[in-house]
């Protein structure tokens, strides 16, 4: 006979609650889960709470935070059951500080072959994000120490937090980031993807300049986040950069990027490089526009486009 309560049958139990109305005793199997010490049925009863917005769990919730912090590479490896309660206090905008200011600065080192890593860098982001939608008055002074972070998953969610708090102040510190670079491209892809939000005005230009970089992954790295950014100016930065580049692998890219933007300028433009231009150029900007291959009003410009070529 299977033993009872197996991890896969409280998660499967959890999973019913999903779809039931909340109630007294709704409430009261989800404390008990988000008290269990298994940190896979806890995570699952944080993503619970909110996904139903479920501001009463709060208490229990860091409570949960509190048991995990003990004995945690054995408790919680990989942090699992702490990422997901601060990803729960974020979403229901929590005041928990002692929380946030706990896990942004936490490290979990656990055994790996020939060494140990450290598994909280998920966590730190996490926190961090919590930190600014609390508005707390130290959040930027913990994003500026993260932004350096060993972890690039840490650097990333410390350049996306920053976006999200929507603070112009944040502008000198992304664009210093961006200046002294990073080894991992994502990193500077969201530092530019934040400064455009921020500031776009200002910043447009200072992506800009990273198209003319030597190192293609940089170049790369803002033409997405030009892309991204769907700013009305992107597009005409990407359409110089591209016809000032022979460098194939950027082209592309940039021709990718234009798609991302979605606007009419930039679909008509990669319609006349289908219809015009070398064919090497042609096929490129097929594969860029394939991203509508499914909304039949432009793909059907596309197979238009191609048809009229003189080869």
């Amino acid at each position: 006979m299977p033993k009872p309560n197996k991890l896969e049958d409280q998660l499967a139990e959890l999973n019913v609650l999903r779809a039931l109305p909340i109630t007294a005793d709704v409430m009261a199997q989800l404390r008990k889960a988000l008290a269990n010490k298994n940190n896979h049925v806890v995570a699952a009863a944080a993503k619970i709470a909110a996904e139903a917005e479920l501001l009463d769990l709060e208490p229990d919730l860091v409570k949960a935070f509190a048991t995990f912090m003990r004995n945690p590479a054995k408790s919680d490896p990989g942090c699992k059951a702490k990422v997901a309660i601060a990803d729960a206090l974020t979403h229901l905008e929590s005041a928990a500080e002692d929380v946030f200011l706990q896990g942004v600065r936490y490290i979990q080192l656990e055994p790996t072959w020939g060494g140990e890593m450290d598994t909280a860098a998920p966590l730190r982001g996490a926190c961090a994000l919590g930190l600014v939608g609390m508005r707390h008055r130290h959040a930027l002074l913990e994003l500026a120490r993260l932004l350096a972070d060993p972890e690039s998953d840490a650097r990333i969610a410390t350049a996306r937090a920053l976006a999200y708090a929507g603070d112009p102040a944040s502008v000198p510190l992304l664009r210093f980031k961006a200046h002294i670079g990073d080894e991992h491209p994502q990193v500077l892809s969201e530092c530019l993807s934040a400064l455009l939000k921020l500031d776009a005005e200002t910043s447009l230009p200072f992506v800009a300049e990273f198209l003319e970089d030597k190192y293609f992954a940089t170049a790369e790295a803002a033409a997405l986040a030009l892309g991204e950014s769907r700013l009305e100016g992107a597009f005409a930065v990407l359409r110089d950069a591209w016809e000032n580049t022979f460098d194939a692998k950027l082209r592309y890219t940039l021709l990718l990027a234009m798609a991302m933007l979605r606007t009419e300028d930039a679909i008509a433009y990669l319609l006349d490089i289908i219809r015009y231009e070398a064919r090497a150029h042609a096929d490129d900007a097929i594969e860029a526009l394939r991203m509508y291959k499914h909304e039949a009003s432009i793909w059907q410009r596309v197979q238009e486009a191609l048809n009229t070529r003189e080869e």
